[in-house]
């Protein structure tokens, strides 16, 4: 059985004998319905977007709720299409793995059209600007990553990639949010034409950072006369334009072996990865976990698909930031990391296997339910005790996702502020509670001292996850080793005084001194880690 159009139709009886779900659409009406009047463009062809924008689309389809199907551009990597998603007429597998060992199998034909966003290939670019001049378009999504809206550097100068479109305009751009505001740029020459810009990438406030880019582009290129002044005007429109925040929330991590390896024992031919000249991994299978949220603030001037038939959930912008603060600040992420520090200490190379560990389950259980409940954000439209119970019991012990506590690591640095730090200022502002309360979250803090001494528990060394300070960090644990208790603990106090890694000042809280007798008892020898988890996790 072959993954295409040609192949789908030969085998389907076999596909379907193997388990698999079909499009039951007409694929032919729906593609030349989404040539003519197209509805919904996506940027950004990765995992993500095939694993769940995809598949709602495909579940629309097949339900008779929609009569266009998606169109997938890619304005990056373009090997995405040229050597995944084309080779297959952009159809792909989804391999759903199921908490209990079950996987559901489905093959997503929702794409009826891939491009790749090159202002320098007039047959691509022209299809693109033909979209984007339809009126019948409403949505434009992108998952580009939170860097992907980057304009500045750290220290504030503009990168010099949209610098140099800032100065060429419109016509011919190079940088991916060039490309993508000169193409918004065509729709207002097309009349001014009404449209969402509807990030879904997995940071805060994503609209915003979206709309902060859009808009300096269009700002620049009308100071510079090389965009009609009424673009700017237009972009600030939210009647016109808009720029939604969203909440997305599913596991998705690159295509596995063991994956790749069931699907070809069904007899699919041809899944094997590729890896482009720009390191994305990518096959024509997905994988990724059944648990799936999308929060959408319901902004659009120009009509929208209903999504909501699929199970995404609209609501206004203000639920929108609650549901983003309960998972980010509560109910996930912090539990992520959490384990992504433990886990790399105690030599852990799957989540699901930590959950197995009753100390590190118990860990997560505390601080999810006991130190991040009593001040968490109830955004009303998801309970947040259920949001845990569902992370803890389902979605992190799930046997079959290949998701490892060294990929969720990356970045540690960054993420302790936003992951921890706003239930430490909840508690400092709470009349009710105190900061003196909280116990394990002090204890994480502890134990990412003890991971940037890159040495396990059994005292092995590992390299440590990309991460902007750690060298920066790691310098202040420089010297201590796994001996009897580290001596000259107060020179960890600048760094556990920085409310850029913590989010707050933990020395003038009181909690400095709680994280260092953490520290010191984790780096007493070998064991230690596992020795201070049965002392305090109960």
């Amino acid at each position: 059985m072959k993954l295409n159009l040609a192949g789908l139709r030969a085998d389907r009886a076999a596909f379907e004998a193997a388990g698999y779900e079909l499009p039951i659409f007409d694929y032919e009406t729906v593609k030349k319905n989404t040539c003519q009047r197209p509805v919904w463009i996506h940027f950004g062809a990765g995992n993500l977007f095939r694993a769940f924008q995809s598949n709602v689309m495909q579940k629309l389809l097949n339900n008779g709720c929609m009569d266009t199907g998606l169109i997938a551009a890619e304005g990056y990597d373009y090997e995405i299409i040229e050597k995944s998603s084309r080779p297959h007429d952009n159809l792909s597998i989804l391999a759903t793995l199921k908490a209990d060992n079950t996987v559901e199998k489905t093959v997503v034909g929702s794409v009826m059209e891939s491009l790749i966003l090159d202002s320098a290939n007039e047959r691509e670019y022209s299809r693109l600007r033909e979209i984007f001049a339809c009126p019948s378009l409403q949505m434009v999504s992108f998952t580009i990553t939170e860097k992907g809206y980057a304009i500045v550097d750290p220290k504030g100068a503009v990168l010099p990639g949209i610098a140099a479109d800032f100065e060429k305009g419109p016509e011919k751009p190079d940088s991916y949010l060039g490309k993508v505001v000169s193409l918004l740029y065509h729709r207002y020459q097309s009349g001014s034409l009404p449209v969402a810009m509807v990030s879904m990438d997995n940071c805060s406030h994503n609209g915003d950072k979206l709309q902060a880019a859009v808009l300096a582009f269009a700002d620049a290129w009308c100071e510079g006369k090389l965009a009609d002044r009424g673009f700017a005007e237009y972009v600030r429109d939210g009647s016109r334009v808009s720029f939604p925040w969203t909440m997305i929330d599913k596991i998705t991590p690159r295509p596995d072996a063991k994956v790749e390896a069931m699907l070809a024992a069904d007899g699919i031919e041809e899944l094997d990865a590729v890896v482009t000249s720009k390191n994305t991994y990518i096959a024509p299978f997905v994988n990724a976990e059944e648990c799936e949220y999308l929060v959408i603030e319901d902004a659009f001037p120009g009509g929208r698909p209903p999504l909501e038939k699929g199970g995404i959930i609209f609501t206004d912008r203000e639920t929108v930031d609650k549901v983003e603060k309960m998972k980010v600040c509560t109910c996930l992420n912090p539990l992520h990391t959490t384990l992504a520090i433990f886990g790399c200490l105690l030599g852990y190379t799957l989540i699901s296997e930590e959950m197995r560990n009753p100390l590190l389950k118990g860990l997560v259980e505390s601080i999810g339910y006991r130190e991040g409940l009593p001040v968490v954000v109830d955004p009303g439209i998801l309970d947040p005790r259920d949001f845990i119970g569902q992370v803890i019991n389902v979605r992190f012990p799930n046997p079959f996702m290949p998701d490892t506590p060294q990929r969720i690591a990356t970045d540690t640095s960054q993420k302790l502020a936003i992951r921890f730090g706003e239930t430490i200022k909840a508690y400092d502002k709470s009349p009710d509670l105190n900061v003196s309360d909280l116990k394990l979250i002090p204890l994480v803090f502890a134990g990412w001292l003890r991971y940037l001494m890159a040495v396990d528990d059994s005292g092995n060394r590992f390299t440590p996850s990309p991460d902007p300070l750690l060298e920066a960090a790691g310098a202040y644990v420089e010297g201590y080793e796994l001996s009897d208790a580290p001596k000259d603990l107060d020179r960890l106090d600048k760094l556990l005084s920085n409310e850029k890694v913590f989010g707050v000042d933990l020395v003038k809280l009181g909690l400095a001194d709680t994280v260092k007798k953490y520290f010191a008892e984790l780096s007493q020898g070998e064991g230690a880690v596992k020795a201070v988890l049965e002392k305090y996790v109960k």
